[in-house]
């Protein structure tokens, strides 16, 4: 119990709500549907969002420094296509997938330069990205779809670990969380980070190369989706130029539903792993509901406006409660000034 009441004093406000609506969530999902609670559930629940948390990783740390990437899914599909093309063609399964994580930080440095070098806006540069790698997917593999990928490597996608009814692509995401929850609030990079949402022209004063940590994010932020294609691909044993359409609503939902600042300059890891638990649980009820992806797509629409609004909302409240509580102490010093 003091562990717990520890626990919800280092949240703040934002943080608690999410704890809230995740505990809410959960319980009207027992109530929808009765094995939503079922360990199983809960396997699957995170294989369906394996590719979107990973992606979610690193779209915090490029939200963090005030850029946006709209191009995740793409080039989760082109990775897809271009690893299905490859296999297809007689090339060694290890040598194709190692192509096709190139191809996806080839597709960030090439948004990074765009946004870097040319100094064009992230969200143009990635909304023009989002349709050229789609079109490059379909020109690699067509409507064609290829599987009969062999059964270690789907293993992989689907499997849990032995004995246990954790995915593999757990460890996967596990791993990714333990690096970016080192480099961001354990080390002078996630401060720089922060420094360069903050105040980009106050971080490049203070020495921080501005220019080179934002493309080794799109770099990375391609790399990641990437790997994300590689689990997609995995997971169905199908690799299509059409896979994963639409996953960036949810991964920027999420990112954003976690409290970071759509401007930059503030967020936790804490916050956003909140988020992805609480989106994932969210589509889960509502699959076992029966509920239409129809339905499912306007409730992740509401959370992200609300996701935009409701941090801003909060921490405005939290300055007023502040100031509210320091004004009468600086009138008292006041009067005791001679």
């Amino acid at each position: 119990m003091n562990l717990l009441r520890a626990t919800l004093r280092r949240l703040d406000i934002w943080e608690l709500l999410l704890v809230i609506l995740l505990i809410t969530i959960l319980a009207l999902g027992s109530v929808q549907a009765p094995y939503f609670l079922n360990p199983t559930s809960f396997s699957l629940m995170f294989s369906n969002f394996s590719e979107k948390s990973i992606m979610i990783l690193a779209m915090m740390l490029i939200i963090i420094v005030g850029e946006i990437d709209l191009s995740v899914a793409s080039v989760l599909g082109l990775s897809s296509a271009i690893l299905g093309f490859l296999f297809a063609a007689g090339w060694p399964l290890w040598l194709a997938l190692f192509v096709a994580l190139l191809s996806g930080g080839v597709a960030g440095l090439f948004n990074g330069l765009l946004v870097t070098r040319v100094g064009l806006p992230s969200l143009v540069v990635t909304l023009g990205t989002l349709a050229l790698f789609r079109g490059a997917a379909y020109i690699v593999l067509g409507d064609r779809g290829i599987s009969n990928f062999p059964d270690a490597f789907t293993q992989f996608g689907y499997g849990t670990i032995p004995g246990t009814l954790i995915p593999w692509t757990f460890l996967v995401f596990a791993i990714l969380t333990a690096v970016v929850a080192l480099v961001l609030h354990g080390s002078w990079v996630g401060r720089q980070l922060y420094a360069i949402g903050n105040n980009r022209e106050a971080a490049r004063f203070a020495g921080i190369p501005v220019a080179r940590i934002k493309l080794l994010l799109f770099v990375v932020s391609g790399l990641v989706a990437a790997l994300a294609g590689i689990i997609f691909t995995a997971r169905f044993s199908s690799a299509r130029a059409d896979n994963a359409v639409g996953f960036e609503l949810d991964v920027i939902t999420v990112v954003l539903l976690g409290g970071v600042n759509i401007f930059g300059g503030r967020g936790t890891l804490l916050g956003v792993l909140l988020a992805l638990c609480t989106v994932g649980a969210l589509r889960s009820a509502l699959g076992l509901a029966d509920y239409p992806d129809q339905v499912q797509s306007i409730i992740v629409g509401v959370l992200l406006i609300v996701s935009t609004l409701g941090p801003n909302l909060v921490r405005r409240v939290q300055d007023a409660i502040v100031r509210r509580r320091v004004a009468p102490e600086q009138t008292v010093l006041q009067r005791s000034t001679p």
